[in-house]
């Protein structure tokens, strides 16, 4: 790596490590409990907590988002925390006892984001996918004074989708003081980073808690932890056997069984994207696949916040002697994080109350069913999210159009309305168990085991019990799509949305079991014929399912050899270099959010590129993305032809009404207005304003009506 991105990663690695230590007092009170204090959560507490306080005076015009009061907000925050609990936590004892252990997860954190920016440095294009949409929200939220940000394709209104994650980027992009076109990246690298180094402190205090009970193995809770952190941020599924057989199809999966076998075929037959498309018209990703492409999407961004619920609710499990403030106290902040979930990505706010649930009831059922304490404590969590969601859903509309159910039981007719329920006769698509068992199979020969190990030993910790409450809500989550899915604008993969978003949660909480299962099974020394076969089958499966991440990275980002740096904006310079002097041009002397006009055109491709790079309004982006936010087509359809008689008309009253109707500022002509408006006709523009920028034939027009 080049040492401007080496510098890079270390300030934006010192902005997170500020934030984490301006909030270790706070974590050392959350997680008592935890051997590490939680250390590495205190990085998440401190950005979540940090964020929202920023965005609810951006969303009641209180301070403008800026970098000085971003540091004033996390100067506030950090001086209030030191200030009443640095003595009651014994802050400075804590740090001296533990600081081994603090480093240790500082220095793996450390080395997960170097070596996955080294990854993304190979091939960091920000182009293709989701990409486009991400980064324009978050160059959105970075131009924006107040909030809520503005919708960078359907000016003028909001944004209407789950952008809280975006706006964690936008925060920590203005702490670092680095650009967005390397933020987004090492945003990437970050979430990474998280999900490998928390789901490590979570399954190592897991096995500590079960080891300490016999004899405290800290070498064991340390293996414990990385082999979990492995399976669910690189590990893939038992799909990548597919890779051995010849004459593997792309499209149209067939049974295993059917295809010849032929060893050695792997490296030329597999293609990564089918481990998470197998099950037709579904979609099954899992964290490694999302690591790949490199959308920094909703389910992406929210993976270290779900983690820390997890980890919340783990500490409740651990430590049953917390006084009752600070209970209500952590039951408001899983509320606060739930909402916080929801506002990232929607499903898992939904996902992780269940979890919740299942641990309040558990808690309050060891010696009896205190339905009243389950009731109140359930409440605490509720109000907590409804209070904390609120501001952000005065501004947003949920998009989902009703639930649907898989195959109407004989006795209702072909389509029935019940409430909000859809009985679709014709939508019976189900998922054959073979395919399942190819996704899912690797996780459940070691709940299988687990189950039967437990019933063996009939000896139960409170570890085991968390990780059974884990496997049940995952099971859950496999199964369920295979009855209902929540209703959106693709009737093709009516289900696929709905299945994506429960199994890419099951994938990760199953991976925390199996690392704990795997370790906890092997430290039984009862049997050693059994701990034998049960070592070498779980290092056969482990290494089965760890071929993917070779198989996926190589075919996106090459041989490891082809370094390009961190930057996600070059490749505008290759593919339109006058475009992209143009875009800089803009980034650099245009300030807050004008509307701009440039051309219009379908999802993943290289239209919006303008609003994308550089946060400004236009008229229309992305039409088929701006209709699932919108809710309908009908919604940004009459825009497609506005745009293109803004281009092309020669009436020069026609142009001045589009141009006032949406306030448009600055008028783009680049490679792709000229390619997609063949009739586009300049002069007009030279009329309404004056030529601002032009490098051969791409110009931009600043307008003055």
């Amino acid at each position: 790596m080049n040492s401007s991105d080496i510098f890079a990663i270390i300030q934006w690695w010192l902005t997170i490590f500020v934030i984490g230590t301006g909030f270790l007092p706070l974590t050392f009170l959350l997680f008592k409990s935890f051997f590490d204090k939680g250390y590495i959560f205190s990085k998440l507490i401190g950005l979540v907590t940090v964020s929202y306080i920023i965005f609810l005076l951006g969303l009641f015009h209180i301070s403008k988002f800026s970098t000085i009061i971003s540091f004033v907000i996390l100067l506030i925050c950090s001086s209030v925390i030191y200030l009443f609990l640095r003595k009651k936590q014994n802050f400075v004892k804590q740090v001296k006892e533990n600081w081994k252990i603090f480093a240790l997860q500082e220095a793996i954190f450390l080395i997960a984001i170097f070596f996955w920016s080294y990854v993304r440095s190979l091939e960091p294009n920000i182009n293709g996918l989701e990409k486009f949409m991400d980064y324009g929200f978050i160059n959105s939220i970075l131009r924006a004074d107040y909030f809520p940000p503005k919708d960078m394709w359907f000016t003028p209104f909001y944004i209407n989708y789950y952008y809280f994650g975006h706006f964690m980027t936008a925060v920590l992009t203005k702490l670092s003081s680095l650009p967005s076109n390397l933020t987004f990246n090492l945003m990437l690298s970050t979430v990474f980073a998280f999900c490998f180094t928390e789901i490590f402190s979570i399954v190592a205090n897991l096995y500590n808690y079960f080891s300490d009970k016999i004899k405290f193995i800290k070498l064991k809770s340390f293996v414990a932890g990385i082999i979990s952190a492995t399976l669910a941020t690189l590990g893939g599924n038992l799909h990548i056997l597919y890779g051995f057989f010849k004459a593997y199809p792309n499209e149209s999966p067939v049974p295993i069984w059917t295809l010849p076998f032929l060893p050695f075929s792997f490296p030329n037959a597999y293609w990564y994207p089918n481990a998470t498309r197998f099950i037709h018209n579904t979609i099954h990703e899992f964290p490694i696949y999302s690591w790949v492409v490199a959308d920094l999407h909703g389910h992406v961004l929210d993976i270290p916040i779900v983690l820390l619920i997890i980890a919340l609710l783990l500490s409740f499990m651990l430590d049953l002697s917390v006084k009752v403030k600070l209970e209500k106290l952590r039951l408001a902040l899983v509320g606060f994080l739930l909402a916080v979930a929801y506002m990232t990505n929607a499903w898992d706010g939904a996902i992780y109350f269940l979890l919740t649930l299942l641990v309040i009831i558990y808690l309050n059922s060891q010696k009896f069913f205190d339905y009243k304490k389950i009731i109140i404590s359930s409440l605490i969590v509720l109000v907590g999210f409804v209070v904390f969601v609120f501001p952000f859903n005065m501004n947003f509309k949920p998009f989902a159009s009703g639930i649907g159910i898989l195959c109407a039981p004989n006795f209702l007719v072909a389509k029935q309305h019940l409430g909000p329920f859809i009985f679709e006769a014709d939508h019976c698509q189900h998922s054959p168990w073979w395919q399942l068992l190819m996704l899912y199979g690797f996780f459940y020969f070691f709940v299988i085991s687990f189950l039967v190990f437990i019933l063996k030993t009939k000896k139960v910790f409170r570890s085991d019990e968390f990780v059974l409450l884990l496997i049940i809500l995952s099971t859950f989550l496999i199964i369920l799509p295979e009855f209902i899915y929540i209703k959106d604008i693709y009737p093709a993969h009516y289900r696929a949305n709905t299945m994506f978003k429960l199994v890419f949660q099951a994938f990760m909480m199953l991976s925390i079991s199996s690392g704990y299962i795997i370790a906890r099974i092997l430290s039984n020394k009862n049997s050693k014929g059994y701990t034998i076969f049960y070592l070498i089958s779980s290092v056969l499966l482990v290494t089965t399912v760890m071929l993917y991440p070779r198989q996926a990275i190589k075919s996106y980002y090459g041989d490891f050899k082809n370094y390009k740096g961190l930057d996600g904006t070059n490749y505008l310079n290759t593919s339109y270099p006058n475009d992209f002097a143009a875009i800089t041009w803009l980034n650099k002397n245009v300030k807050g959010q004008p509307v701009i006009l440039e051309a219009q055109g379908d999802s993943y491709t290289d239209y919006a590129r303008v609003s994308a790079n550089t946060g400004l309004p236009t008229v229309l982006g992305w039409t088929v993305h701006e209709w699932l936010w919108r809710g309908t087509y009908d919604i940004p359809a009459p825009r497609i032809d506005e745009v293109k008689t803004l281009y092309e008309t020669k009436n020069l009253e026609d142009a001045k009404k589009i141009v006032q109707k949406y306030k448009v500022e600055y008028v783009f002509i680049g490679n792709l207005e000229y390619e997609k408006y063949p009739k586009l006709e300049e002069e007009k523009f030279k009329t309404l304003g004056k030529i601002v920028f032009q490098k051969g034939k791409t110009k931009i027009y600043l307008i003055k009506i």
